[in-house]
């Protein structure tokens, strides 16, 4: 089912953000800072990874996005990049089991056809297994790229509407939106990069039009239940217009 679009509606809003999308930023720094290799951090960031599904499962949290790895992330040394594809496997081998235990249901997106075989099964086994489940919806951006979303999204319309050639007038939003890796999910209410960086470093392009975004210096391995909820008080302060002006809102409450 494609999701309402925030250019086209008004969403509803909560004082919990609906969903939830992070940039896992920062763990190769904080290795660096304790003359740690930079996979120790990758290492340690799986456990902040666990803090923050149950974090935002026991506080109402209905999507949970995590950028786990960029389609411009292969571009970091051979070793890393190595290292972080045994992570992943790993990852998915131990902790499938706890989230089902937690009532999630896991969901990767991205471009999947350069990781190896075993990598492949392991995430459609882990997305059958966890199928059935409905707390919380944790999607993981593996090999992801904003721009390539919405590339592959336009060459499924495409393909699916050869007419829209000769007739690009009926192409709209709702056509491409439901091509979309995440066309399952509504957009994000909540986005946070953590780490000190302040971009969005092609992530959600599509579906960050009208998210908060929230950045914090703190390094994603330390990142932690206490840093959501200084988050969510942010986001609770924030004035979603989405468009309209101030005194509209006003005098609808």
């Amino acid at each position: 089912m494609t999701q309402a679009s925030s250019t086209r509606s008004i969403p509803a809003t909560g004082q919990i953000p609906r969903h939830v999308a992070i940039i896992m930023d920062g763990n190769g720094r904080w290795a660096t800072q304790r003359m740690l290799p930079r996979t120790a951090g990758h290492v340690r960031g799986v456990q902040a990874v666990r803090r923050a599904v149950e974090a935002c499962g026991r506080r109402g949290v209905e999507y949970l996005t995590l950028f786990a790895f960029s389609s411009e992330n292969w571009r970091r040394p051979a070793q890393e990049v190595s290292l972080l594809m045994k992570l992943f496997v790993r990852t998915l081998e131990k902790e499938v089991d706890k989230l089902i235990a937690q009532g999630v249901r896991l969901r990767i997106v991205g471009d999947l056809a350069p990781f190896d075989r075993k990598l492949r099964d392991l995430i459609r086994d882990a997305e059958a297994r966890t199928a059935d489940q409905s707390s919380l919806v944790l999607t993981i951006a593996a090999n992801y790229g904003g721009r390539w979303d919405i590339l592959q999204a336009t060459r499924a319309l495409l393909a699916d509407r050869p007419d829209l050639a000769d007739h690009p007038e009926q192409l709209d939003e709702d056509a491409l939106s439901a091509r979309l890796a995440m066309a399952y999910a509504p957009e994000p209410d909540l986005f946070i990069r953590t780490g000190g960086e302040q971009r969005i470093s092609n992530f959600l392009i599509w579906q960050l039009a009208y998210t908060e975004l929230y950045f914090t210096p703190c390094y994603w391995p330390d990142f932690g239940a206490a840093d959501i909820d200084q988050a969510f008080a942010w986001y609770r302060d924030r004035e979603r217009r989405f468009g309209r002006t101030s005194e509209q809102l006003r005098t609808q409450t």
